[in-house]
């Protein structure tokens, strides 16, 4: 590694980034009602407006995956500050549906790129423990959420606006501005290793990435888009639904900042597998409990949940290195998209199930609580999907993949 390049600082603003990105999340999950009150946005326009952001991303990653040893990790991380910037201003003076959608689409491209850059920064400037970096790194997307939701909670108690809460995304937006403000670059691991353009291309065509990207399509659905709907789902459980959404997000950050020797013990399909039982039951356990024992379900949900992000980054970069930064691109934006698909579809699902309770003769706040747990339950086909899924990636990694680690190579 060049010794111009200041690692520990690139991480750090890498993470600063990523708590950004996170608290976006943690906003617009609080704000979803009020937006639906001020505007008098539809449940199925809310997730629009919400699912945006993740169309957004996935556009930034599909398109900035390629682009990024082009013209440099540095240029992508200019452009999703100026979108940070410009998402929030525009979305404090949002108007109605479009204006916020505006402002929620720039937001999330600007997210997007910073995955679109920060996972191959991470996974290049420590190549020889990828999984565990990226790992600790996305610590800081639960961390986010929880900086966020209780900053939410805590605005909400003292009477602030929602443009208020929008705007407290500048802090961290600044903060990663300034880190990152003068720094050298490294270039990507596919260029340092010389792996070409067109191998890149063609590792991204093989069989076992695209089963990886359908399998990224279940679990970002399963996890962005329940914690993206779970204050709304579980608003009449008997707790502040924001307050389980903060002890989810807690434990995923705990969880991966201690990833390490999580992987080393398990491998990372047998992650991915244990992840996905977990996930199954979580759903199951908090679609039928409520008062106090949600926290119970909410915590198998998120260990379940924990590692399947970077976990799934960390196994294509490692079995399937040629793949590049446009491996990891498609992978998170596979991720996004399909989060982009279900949010709407999971408010349509809460307001026809709530419905169908409402006029089986139950009362408004039985009804809502009836079609929360109908919409969990409608989830949880996902992981049932991923247990067999990842039974296979077990068992085929084992017979024809190994690792390929390369030690770390001068810049």
């Amino acid at each position: 590694m060049d010794a111009t390049i200041n690692r520990s600082r690139l991480f750090l603003a890498s993470c600063m980034a990523l708590i950004a990105t996170a608290m976006s999340f943690a906003i617009r999950g609080d704000l979803m009602g009020p937006w639906g009150e001020v505007f008098t946005l539809t449940g199925e326009q809310i997730g629009w407006v919400t699912g945006t952001a993740f169309w957004g991303f996935t556009l930034a990653m599909i398109f900035g995956g390629p682009i990024v040893d082009v013209i440099g990790m540095k240029r992508i991380m200019l452009f999703a500050f100026l979108g940070h910037l410009a998402g929030v201003l525009v979305t404090i003076t949002a108007t109605g549906f479009w204006t916020l959608f505006l402002g929620t689409l720039l937001i999330g491209i600007a997210n997007g790129l910073v995955e679109a850059a920060c996972n191959p920064l991470v996974a290049g400037m420590y190549n020889t423990e990828k999984t565990k970096m990226l790992n600790r790194f996305h610590v800081w997307f639960p961390g986010g959420i929880v900086i966020g939701g209780l900053v939410m909670y805590l605005m909400s108690n003292m009477g602030m606006g929602w443009q208020l809460k929008v705007g407290v995304m500048l802090i961290p937006t600044l903060i990663y501005g300034y880190l990152f403000f003068g720094q050298s670059f490294p270039e990507t691991e596919r260029v340092s290793s010389g792996v070409s353009t067109a191998d890149m291309f063609k590792a991204c065509a093989s069989p076992i990435f695209i089963f990886m990207v359908i399998c990224m399509f279940m679990t970002g659905a399963t996890e962005l888009g329940t914690n993206q709907w779970i204050t709304s789902l579980l608003e009449n459980v008997g707790v502040q639904s924001i307050l389980v959404l903060v002890f989810i997000s807690g434990i995923m950050a705990a969880g991966r900042a201690f990833a390490g020797p999580v992987v080393h013990r398990f491998s990372e399909t047998g992650v991915l597998l244990t992840s996905a039982v977990l996930t199954a039951l979580g759903l199951v356990l908090m679609s039928q409990m409520s008062g106090g024992a949600i926290f119970v379900a909410a915590a198998i949900f998120a260990v379940g949940i924990t590692y399947f992000w970077p976990t799934m980054l960390g196994y294509v970069n490692t079995y399937l290195p040629k793949t590049g930064a446009l491996g990891l691109s498609i992978m998170g934006g596979a991720g996004m998209l399909s989060t982009s698909l279900i949010i709407p579809y999971m408010g349509r699902i809460k307001e026809e199930q709530t419905a169908l309770a409402a006029d089986a003769g139950l009362d408004a706040t039985a009804a809502d609580l009836a079609g929360g747990a109908a919409t969990l339950q409608y989830v949880t086909v996902l992981p049932i999907i991923l247990i067999a899924a990842f039974i296979f990636l077990h068992f085929y990694t084992k017979k024809n993949l190994k690792a390929e680690i390369k030690e770390p190579q001068a810049a």
